[in-house]
């Protein structure tokens, strides 16, 4: 059983926003601190950054209204905590607490996350689905649902019938879709709008992509100031998350579909 959310999705919206302000701090350094919580909808686009970084609102604001349209912008940006920023003097530790699962993706996963995208494709609009065992749902704004039904006869579409969905219809907020993003992994923290030195980002992405290499469960813990994990220096764990997101293209693209 899974579910799975769109880039158009009002709460990966702000998952977007949140990971290109991200890209844009590391943009500045090498290794800036940030944290970023976004909340969205009805005209408006809350955005709240604790940061080392040097940003421009100007630049922030035309990101928020390339990502999400004509909003109102409301930007606070705060230097990080001193405590937290002398955690990180002299050594890569890790920046908080944190609980982390990662579990191998089924082929129910995969094949839900494969329809997301097929119907995202030709229709870029708000969209959710649920994939249990036979039980297709499919929940797709702007689009005919007499159509969609004949691409998927097997499905439920649109049980309500058409809409519109998006920002004037649903608030989103930042980490709200981490079922979406992590299928059945489980962690304390969210995903997006942080910096590599958080585990919340970092031992999140090498717990999952463990799961997928050995298959099995993968489960870990750490204290702030931790230096080592599963027996790994924290500074090789933080790393292996920088090659993944290097990889897909950064945070904001990371913030599209989450880990698989």
């Amino acid at each position: 059983m899974i579910e799975k959310v769109n880039p158009k999705h009002p709460d990966k919206i702000c998952d977007r926003i949140a990971g290109a302000i991200v890209d844009m701090a590391y943009l500045t350094e090498e290794n800036p601190k940030v944290a970023v919580e976004v909340l969205l909808g009805h005209g408006k686009c809350h955005v709240i950054i604790e940061t080392t970084a040097d940003l421009s609102k100007n630049k922030i604001k035309s990101a928020i209204k390339r990502i999400a349209g004509n909003v109102k912008c409301d930007i606070v940006i705060v230097p990080q905590d001193t405590h937290l920023a002398n955690n990180q003097k002299g050594c890569i530790r890790c920046g908080d607490n944190g609980i982390f699962k990662g579990m191998p993706v089924t082929d129910e996963h995969k094949a839900l996350s494969k329809i997301a995208r097929d119907i995202y494709k030709e229709h870029p609009y708000d969209g959710k689905y649920i994939l249990d065992q036979a039980r297709l749902i499919i929940c797709q704004s702007n689009v005919n649902t007499t159509l969609l039904k004949s691409t998927y006869p097997n499905a439920e579409v649109n049980p309500l019938g058409d809409w519109t969905g998006g920002t004037d219809v649903d608030t989103g907020a930042t980490n709200r879709k981490l079922g979406s993003d992590m299928a059945d992994s489980v962690t304390g923290g969210g995903l997006h709008g942080k910096d590599l030195s958080k585990a919340d980002v970092s031992v999140n992405i090498y717990a999952f992509l463990k799961a997928q290499e050995t298959g099995k469960l993968v489960e870990l813990s750490c204290a702030i100031g931790d230096e080592e994990i599963d027996g790994k220096p924290y500074s090789e764990i933080v790393q292996i998350a920088k090659e993944y997101i290097d990889s897909i293209g950064g945070f904001e693209k990371f913030a599209e579909w989450g880990l698989f």
